[in-house]
């Protein structure tokens, strides 16, 4: 593709953004336009950039896709399917659109609209939105923040402690319509909370979900972030999410990929302060002709971090998974406790899987370890299953799933995690 080309694709996707209603808040206005001045200074990468050499997303470009300006009108039998009876709040957005009915909250927290919020929220979104999520070099992040409307916002006050999990349930129901969701989550001081985001499809349509996530953490606040993307076979899905951690702040993460033709998920945690954990578990469960990205970063920039990353990738069909991750040790983070490890099980001999675990260090008093394994199911270990009166097909699926069942075990919404159990093992029972 051109930048002639790929400016005019840009400019295409930004038609719908001068329609939005100006906010009330002169800041949100400003950060709009920035926005709006970015992606008409980038352009959409190819398999050129390093950062997207094993990606190819051009046809994504092939569809002008536009927001949609009203909610497809839902009733709560519509989305039965994707309900958790533990959340104490559920915001639910229809192709974008923040559907009010289909919401609640129990929860004793904010967790609101973000563009009705802008006027109970002011202080705290100004203090947080369009903070981690850099947008000066991505286009898709800087799309995300031009469309800026309606999205999740989740405030837990000072040493709240929320037991049942927070419920972000986006829907999409029409064709050729482009989805722009934010969420912002505040973790205060001390507060604990859980957020699921749940990416589903009604209709196995080609559309376009570019999603944005901030996360902060507060000093010893803890944040349990589980993330599903189930979208429609033909959908696009690529989302941002960036989290920053403050003194003994804890961040866990378990992300599972199972929809979309195209999917790229980009995670970057930040140790801003001492004495931070986090935990990152991921799964790619894919299979036909799909191609599922994901790229991390796991920045140690203080002293006294520690952090654990397990992602795994199931691959079918002559289907494409991608795994980059990298962990930064700073200068002077001394004491920093970090591992990676990458899996990956190839199920037919068309499947590919490009992974790439990465380390840099620039402190010498740290304990670090990564690594990475690509292979198919081991002949011996079916043979055991077999010799016990296990058919072939049923011993390879049975390995099949308990290795992505490790990962979705980590889910600590039996509900959700239940359903994600029972939708591998129909997976890996249709690539046997």
């Amino acid at each position: 593709m051109s930048v002639t080309t790929s400016h005019r694709y840009l400019e295409s996707l930004l038609a719908g953004q001068p329609q939005l209603p100006a906010s009330p808040l002169a800041w949100l206005n400003r950060l709009r336009a920035d926005a709006v001045d970015r992606v008409s200074a980038l352009t959409v990468p190819t398999t050129r950039d390093e950062e997207w050499r094993f990606t190819d997303i051009s046809p994504l470009t092939r569809i002008p896709f536009q927001p949609a300006r009203s909610a497809t009108r839902l009733a709560l039998t519509d989305i039965e399917n994707y309900s958790l009876p533990e959340a104490a709040a559920r915001l639910v957005f229809v192709d974008g659109v923040y559907a009010p009915q289909l919401s609640f909250n129990n929860a004793g927290v904010v967790v609101e609209n973000l563009a009705p919020g802008a006027s109970q929220q002011g202080a705290t979104l100004e203090a947080h939105l369009g903070r981690y999520a850099e947008f000066q070099h991505n286009a898709f992040a800087a799309l995300n923040t031009a469309f800026l409307q309606d999205g999740a916002l989740i405030v837990a006050p000072r040493n709240a402690a929320v037991a049942a999990p927070i419920h972000l349930l986006f829907v999409a129901t029409r064709q050729d319509v482009a989805a722009y969701p934010r969420c912002l989550v505040v973790a205060e001081t001390g507060s604990e909370i859980t957020v699921i985001e749940d990416f589903v499809a009604l209709q196995d349509e080609v559309y376009f979900t570019n999603a944005v996530t901030e996360i902060a953490v507060g000093d010893a606040a803890r944040v349990r972030h589980i993330r599903v993307q189930r979208e429609s076979g033909k959908a696009f899905h690529i989302a941002n999410c960036a989290v920053t951690l403050a003194h003994a702040g804890r961040y866990q993460s378990v992300s599972v990929a199972l929809g979309a033709r195209i999917s790229r998920y980009n995670l970057n945690v930040l140790q801003a302060a001492e004495g931070i954990e986090c935990a990152i578990d991921g799964l790619a469960l894919i299979t036909g002709r799909q191609l599922a990205d994901t790229h991390t970063s796991i920045d140690h920039a203080r002293p006294h971090g520690a952090s654990r990353q397990l992602h795994k990738c199931i691959v079918g069909g002559a289907a494409h998974a991608v795994f980059n991750g990298k962990i930064m040790v700073r200068p002077g983070a001394q004491l920093t406790d970090s591992s990676q490890s990458s899996r990956n099980l190839l199920l037919t001999g068309k499947a590919h899987v490009d992974t790439k675990p990465q380390l840099e260090i620039f402190a010498d008093d740290v304990k670090c370890a990564h690594g990475a394994t690509v292979g198919q199911l081991d002949a011996e270990e079916v043979f055991y299953l077999t010799s016990r009166g296990l058919t072939d097909a049923a011993a390879r699926n049975l390995l099949t799933y308990a290795f992505g069942a490790e990962i979705i075990g980590r889910i600590p919404v039996a509900t959700l995690r239940h359903r994600l159990e029972q939708t591998v093992l129909e997976q890996t029972n249709r690539e046997s």
